[in-house]
C-alpha cells in the first residue's frame, strides 16, 4: 500500500481539526442567535458559517470534487457580499450544519483517497486552510459575544 504525501497528512490535520473547532464554536446557537450582527454591522454567525461552506466548496472543486451547493443560488455568503443587506437570502442556521456535514464527508473522502496534490494547487490548499482558522476564531468570539461559554478550553 502507497503512503500519503506528508503535505495531504498536514491538509488533514488541519480539515479534521478546522471541523471540530468551528463544530464546537456554533453548538447551541439558535437561529435568532445566528442571525445577531455586533454592533449592528459586524458579520453574523450565520453569515460566518455560511461564507466557510461556500470557500469550501472552492477547495473541493480544486481538489476535483463536487460543491455542496449552487453558488449562485448562495452567492449572499461569497466574499465581498456585505450580509445586513442581503440578511433576507440567508438560509437556516440548521441548513448550514447540514452544508457543513456534507462538505466535511466530502474534504475527508477526497483527501483519504488521494496520494499527492497537483502542485499547482498547493498554494491555494493552503489558503483554504488559513480561511477555515481565521472564520473559526472568529466563530469562537461571536459565541462569546453572544453570551455563551467558550467552547474552546
Amino acid at each position: 500500500m502507497e503512503t500519503q504525501s506528508n503535505d495531504i497528512e498536514i491538509v488533514k490535520v488541519q480539515v479534521f481539526s478546522n471541523y471540530k473547532v468551528i463544530s464546537m464554536n456554533i453548538d447551541g446557537i439558535t437561529q435568532e442567535e445566528s442571525m445577531i450582527f455586533p454592533n449592528g454591522e459586524a458579520n453574523c454567525m450565520n453569515w460566518i458559517l455560511g461564507h466557510l461552506i461556500y470557500i469550501r466548496n472552492a477547495f473541493l472543486n480544486v481538489l476535483g470534487e463536487e460543491s455542496v451547493w449552487d453558488g449562485e443560488k448562495f452567492s449572499c455568503y461569497e466574499r465581498g457580499a456585505i450580509p445586513l443587506e442581503r440578511k433576507d437570502e440567508l438560509v437556516t442556521f440548521e441548513e448550514l450544519k447540514s452544508y457543513l456535514q456534507q462538505s466535511q464527508d466530502r474534504l475527508e473522502a477526497k483527501l483519504i483517497s488521494m496520494e499527492s496534490f497537483a502542485p499547482e494547487t498547493i498554494n491555494d490548499i493552503a489558503i483554504f486552510c488559513l480561511h477555515e482558522l481565521y472564520h473559526g476564531g472568529q466563530l469562537g468570539y461571536l459565541r462569546r459575544i453572544l453570551g455563551k461559554p467558550g467552547a474552546i478550553k
